[in-house]
């Protein structure tokens, strides 16, 4: 149930948005693509024959690419479509 100038149903939606913004922004993300190389790009260790199947165009090896992960940017936390008051923290 929506209040004051909202109409109901108004916080569902932008909930529904900001999960259909974020599937279409990791969809976006750069795929590998073309053949998987034998041994990791940066520390030259044998990608797992599994892991080159799975994932064809893989480069890196799990570890290498779990430590990319992890120093990638961080998103912020800020729900753009809320109200002005739900940023007020």
């Amino acid at each position: 149930m929506a209040g004051g100038w909202a109409k109901d149903g108004a916080v569902s939606e932008q909930i529904e948005a900001s999960i259909n913004d974020e599937l279409a922004r990791l969809k976006a993300r750069r795929q590998p693509r073309g053949e998987s190389l034998t041994h990791c790009a940066e520390c030259d260790e044998e990608i797992p024959e599994a892991r080159r199947t799975a994932l064809p165009g893989v480069k890196l090896c799990i570890d290498c690419m779990s430590e990319r992960d992890a120093t990638s940017a961080k998103r912020g936390g800020i729900n753009r479509r809320g109200s002005k008051d739900s940023q007020l923290k």
